[in-house]
């Protein structure tokens, strides 16, 4: 019986070991899926999914937008699957960190993050604007002083009130009865919409499709508070994954795919003048 049962063992060893090794090589395997490089297969996305027009979850409950349009683009040009990958945007640097998503690309603004990510060029030139609802007596922004204004947490229009602020966003800010944030922007329209806030601050072009997908009255202040500029974000350091997506965004501007992406999106929210990608701008690492 104890002879048995040592040949038992030693026959049941190689098999667990062929069945460890054979555990070791799909990790491995993974871990190059993960990579989006090109002897991987899959490239995922972090987006906020509550950003449009540039990345959100439409009414037949698929993940859409203008980003997502062109990351596909840049997919199907180097045989990758696109994953779409909606994260919380205040957990988007521990997403990055841990692999969880290969980059950030959702209106991602580059102003004031230059040395915290390896970005592409830039590819759309924005701008953070004040809406209010059409009936508000508010019509510039010295209008905002004592109202109860609403920016997205982590937001950029946050940042160009506070942490960012030039002098004069300082002032403006110090002139609102108050600053709130919140998650995302039908809540901050929702505010808006009961009378809780008296403006929303935010990129134009989410601005502008939320405008235009709801039935009220709203308006957006001639007077911006700031201009920035999107790219997509890398974790630091990470060049080869980066130049890869550089490359194909240099053919689609060349191409024209860009600008046909950029019409495809105009109801919207975008604007193909807002475009500014260069392809004879080097990136910076």
């Amino acid at each position: 019986m104890k002879m048995r049962r040592i040949a038992a063992f030693a026959v049941c060893v190689p098999m667990l070991m062929a069945a460890l090794a054979g555990c070791g090589s799909d990790s491995k395997k993974d871990s190059k899926k993960k990579s989006g490089s090109s002897d991987g297969t899959t490239f995922t996305v972090g987006f906020d999914a509550e950003f449009p027009p540039y990345g959100y979850q439409d009414d037949n409950g698929e993940y859409v937008g203008f980003d997502l349009s062109l990351a596909q683009e840049v997919c199907d040009r180097k045989g990758w699957e696109l994953v779409k990958q909606p994260i919380d945007w205040d957990s988007k640097d521990m997403e990055l960190k841990t692999g969880a998503i290969d980059c950030i690309w959702n209106g991602f603004t580059i102003n004031g993050r230059e040395d915290d990510y390896t970005w592409t060029t830039p590819y759309i030139d924005n701008s953070q604007v004040v809406v209010v609802k059409s009936d508000s007596g508010i019509n510039s922004l010295e209008d905002l002083a004592g109202k109860v204004v609403v920016v997205q947490a982590d937001s950029s229009a946050l940042h160009a009130l506070t942490d960012d602020a030039s002098e004069e966003n300082a002032k403006l800010a110090e002139s609102f009865g108050d600053l709130q944030q919140v998650a995302d922007y039908n809540s901050a329209f929702l505010n808006l919409a009961s009378g809780a806030a008296d403006a929303v601050c935010m990129d134009i072009g989410v601005a502008m499709y939320e405008i235009d997908a709801r039935d009220e009255g709203y308006t957006i202040l001639d007077e911006h508070i700031s201009s920035e500029k999107y790219g997509v974000g890398f974790l630091k350091g990470n060049t080869e994954l980066r130049d890869e997506v550089q490359a194909v965004l240099v053919e689609m501007a060349n191409d024209g795919t860009l600008d046909k992406i950029a019409d495809e999106w105009a109801k919207g929210g975008i604007d193909k003048n807002s475009l500014c990608f260069d392809p004879n701008e080097k990136v910076s690492d």
